[in-house]
């Protein structure tokens, strides 16, 4: 029988604000590796790291609740100047955190 994926939890915020700074510029590093670099990324990243920062300011350390807020936020988005939408996003910011956490997230691997 298939084992299911064990959740992943962040520690505890200590500092919110500084998370979310690096989460908004590493977002945006990836973002511009991508594709070509748009001026939109800038916004991009600002507005998925408010959305993180916030949910770990209310306590939240679940990586999943955590995707799951920045791609429902990201919706209300307008992506029409970009390359990405509101999945993309939300699966690179859960990306970004694994590898913050040293989680390897290709291919599957555990």
């Amino acid at each position: 029988m298939v084992e299911p994926i064990q959740p992943v939890t962040l520690p505890p915020a200590e500092n919110p604000e500084q998370e979310g700074l690096w989460l908004r510029a590493s977002l945006h590093d990836w973002l511009n590796t991508e594709f070509p670099p748009e001026a939109v990324n800038a916004q991009i990243a600002e507005r998925a790291s408010q959305v993180f920062v916030r949910q770990r300011m209310e306590g939240e350390n679940d990586l999943g609740s955590l995707v799951m807020a920045v791609l429902t936020e990201m919706q209300s988005f307008d992506f029409s100047k970009s390359f990405y939408g509101e999945f993309a996003i939300a699966n690179a910011v859960g990306d970004l955190l694994l590898d913050s956490l040293g989680i390897d997230h290709c291919c599957g691997a555990g």
